[in-house]
């Protein structure tokens, strides 16, 4: 790789092709005319707010930027701010978090300045570090050349590493699987945390394997360095292991960055602020982000960093940039109002100014539960598009996935078209279509596709496997005149299965048989040669199957459930979204219903000019939403237990969720519907559910209360 401190003629053609580490010994002419910039008039094109940030001497500097003022622009003439000074590109490091960001970013900067990107460092954390690393890892033993994994590739290799030092440890049902085990090990790097703290705050049933997971982080490790590889982490912990291990590399870094440029630092963890502290060792650092947008700590986020950064960074200038320029007055005022309300000491105080013209106050909406919520939107959403407002326009926002359950078939049978920009639609997600696979198994055993489904999931069993245990069950079923589901767990099947997988094959043929029970009627007894004209017996007419919200919950209970756990990180939000569905099937009367629905509701969400960016109705987690804006946005759900969510609550987390609820209501630009259902009806006798808190917090002034009338009870 050339070295990134180097000028090179491709951006000066008409120059000999030679470099100049760092513009020394570079014609002089040349490199006038290379670090001149366009003058610019800095005043006359930013607000005082962002003029003073642009503009601040050398030194740190915390820019709270808050939501739609110009966060972005603001860094981009900070940059242009520099050179106009006479601070050379490669003295400048810009971080942003995504690759999108940093794009955007550099192709401002060089359209304001004429700089090409290149000449920058820029980019974001990962994309800086594994720079870093081609030109200073052999400090801490790896190679220039060294190979960066994927996801996919790094989960493989440390499966590896964990059957070297346990070879059964994936045979026990009841540990995690590769991806929880790299899930662990990663927090415990990006949060500069012990296993041991990770497991106690996030994963307290799987303590008892603390020792073991250490092992196989030391030998993924081992492994790693010994085959030149190096994941996504390895891209900052490297780093700072180098500047931590090298103080000459270390100041000569600190050195050569005048200027460190850090965007959305509210969102960083331990690991990329120890980052940032150590190359700004002078102090010479600006952070721009808003801590009333810190909605990223499940995933290793410190909220801690962007408040404590004055007193690691003394003299620290704070600059608040609250103009914003996307909602009208009237949503800034509730915005505000949700800000009032954090706990005393919870991050800076600030306070949103529209330019904007006035518009109608945010409504709150209370409708009867899902479905009248659901119903209401769509005809609200019909009101606006016969208006003539574009579809593209609109946004609804959610707290969990399973929260827009109601809503998407809504909006499928009133032939709105929408796109889910935070994944796919609720029924195609790959658990719920997981969990709906055994019971369809169990209620038709023909249907291949759906054990198939069911049996792969299990670590060891792929299709071959599959189909020649369930071509062995069969055999089974004819000898002992059983159903097929019940000769799953014969031992003439059960002495197939590979060793790894005998005890989710047990557990999971197990929960197919008691969903069977609850389904079809047991088969007759065996006839013997003797008793041709015995009379049929009559417990198959005696037979009622359970109603189909009874057979999920039933499910959910089974195999699945626990499996689920040590599947997937973030389980507990994909078994809410399982338990949303008992509530969802008590609307059916028998199974064959439930089922018949939900292949015509995927028929529907699988139209692909409904998923083809352009003129639909978008609906998204708010997590997935941080950085959009949209001129009318419904939230929904604004329920006590929904939002805030009750493991939130229940793990001291309302903060973030009032945050979270906060970053929300900001990507409203002109109209703003917060709804929730009075009534839950997931599972179980109806429930009373409470106004949010954040709801009933804000002054009656800052909204309209609307009340609806009650929708008519029945099925789809």
């Amino acid at each position: 790789m050339d070295d990134p401190f180097s000028f090179s003629s491709q951006s000066t053609p008409s120059t000999p092709v030679k470099t100049y580490p760092e513009g020394e010994g570079a014609p002089v002419s040349w490199k006038t005319a290379f670090e001149s910039v366009p003058t610019i008039d800095f005043k006359a094109q930013l607000n005082a707010e962002q003029y003073a940030a642009v503009t601040a001497p050398a030194g740190p500097a915390l820019v709270l930027a808050g939501a739609g003022s110009g966060k972005t622009r603001t860094l981009t003439y900070r940059v242009a701010y520099l050179l106009s000074q006479g601070v050379q590109p490669w003295e400048i490091l810009l971080i942003t978090f995504t690759n999108k960001a940093a794009k955007e970013m550099l192709h401002r900067v060089e359209d304001l300045t004429g700089i090409p990107q290149h000449r920058f460092w820029g980019g974001t954390f990962h994309h800086i570090g594994q720079r870093f690393l081609r030109m200073h890892g052999q400090v801490v033993g790896i190679s220039k050349d060294f190979t960066i994994m994927d996801q996919g590739d790094a989960e493989a290799l440390l499966s590896d590493a964990v059957r070297e030092v346990d070879g059964a440890f994936f045979r026990n049902k009841d540990n995690p699987k590769a991806k929880v085990v790299a899930e662990i090990i990663s927090y415990a790097r990006n949060t500069l945390k012990p296993i041991k703290t990770v497991l106690d705050e996030k994963y307290p049933y799987f303590k008892n394997l603390c020792q073991l997971l250490q092992a196989f982080a030391s030998a993924y490790e081992q492994r790693k360095r010994k085959q030149g590889m190096a994941d996504y982490d390895d891209l900052l912990e490297l780093w700072l292991k180098v500047l931590e291990t090298d103080k000459a590399v270390a100041a000569e870094f600190q050195g050569r960055f005048k200027h460190i440029l850090v965007d959305e630092y509210q969102d960083t963890n331990r690991l990329q602020a120890s980052l940032i502290d150590t190359l700004a060792a002078n102090h010479q650092v600006m952070a721009v982000g808003d801590d009333a947008q810190c909605i990223y700590t499940w995933r290793g986020a410190h909220f801690e960093n962007i408040v404590t950064f004055p007193n690691r960074h003394p003299g620290t200038q704070l600059f608040k940039i609250e103009t914003n320029y996307r909602s009208s007055p009237q949503i800034l005022e509730l915005a505000n109002a949700v800000l009032v309300n954090q706990a005393q000491n919870e991050g800076y105080s600030k306070e949103l100014r529209a330019i904007l013209p006035n518009k109608q106050k945010p409504y709150v909406v209370q409708a009867m539960d899902n479905r009248a919520q659901a119903q209401f939107i769509v005809r609200r959403i019909q009101g606006l598009l016969n208006d003539g407002r574009s579809a593209r326009d609109i946004a609804i926002l959610y707290r969990a996935h399973y929260h827009a359950m109601d809503l998407q078939m809504e909006l499928s049978r009133s032939q709105i078209p929408y796109i889910i920009t935070s994944g796919v639609r609720f029924f195609e997600q790959s658990h719920v279509k997981d969990l709906m696979s055994q019971i369809r198994f169990a209620w038709n055993p023909q249907d291949t596709i759906a054990f198939f489904r069911t049996a792969c999931l299990i670590p060891k069993i792929g299709p071959k496997t599959a189909e020649r245990l369930l071509e062995l069950a069969h055999k089974e079923k004819l000898k002992t005149q059983g159903t097929l589901i019940q000769s799953l767990t014969a031992e003439a099947v059960v002495v197939k299965v590979p060793l790894e997988a005998k005890d989710d094959w047990v557990d999971m043929s197990l929960t197919l048989q008691n969903l069977e029970e609850a389904l079809r009627p047991p088969p007759p007894p065996p006839i013997s040669d003797g008793d041709l004209f015995a009379p049929k017996p009559t417990n198959q007419a005696a037979f009622i199957p359970k109603a189909p919200h009874e057979v999920i919950a039933l499910a959910i209970e089974g195999w699945y459930g626990d499996f689920l756990r040590t599947l997937h990180p973030n389980w507990t939000s994909r078994r809410d979204d399982l338990d949303s569905l008992v509530g969802f099937a008590e609307r059916y009367a028998d199974m064959a219903e439930l089922l018949g629905q939900l292949v015509l509701l995927n028929s529907e969400s699988t139209d692909r000019s409904a998923e083809e960016p352009g003129d639909v109705v978008r609906l998204t987690t708010i997590h997935q939403s941080k950085g959009l804006e949209f001129p009318v946005v419904f939230i929904i759900g604004l329920a006590e237990g929904l939002f805030p969510i009750k493991r939130a609550v229940d793990e001291g987390n309302i903060e973030e969720e009032r945050r979270l609820f906060y970053v929300a209501v900001t990507r409203a630009m002109e109209e703003l519907y917060l709804s929730y259902p009075m009534v839950s009806l997931q599972g179980g006798p109806p429930t009373r559910l409470e106004m949010s808190c954040f709801l009933q917090e804000l002054p009656e002034n800052t909204y309209e209360l609307l009340h609806l009338a009650p929708v008519k009870m029945g099925r789809w």
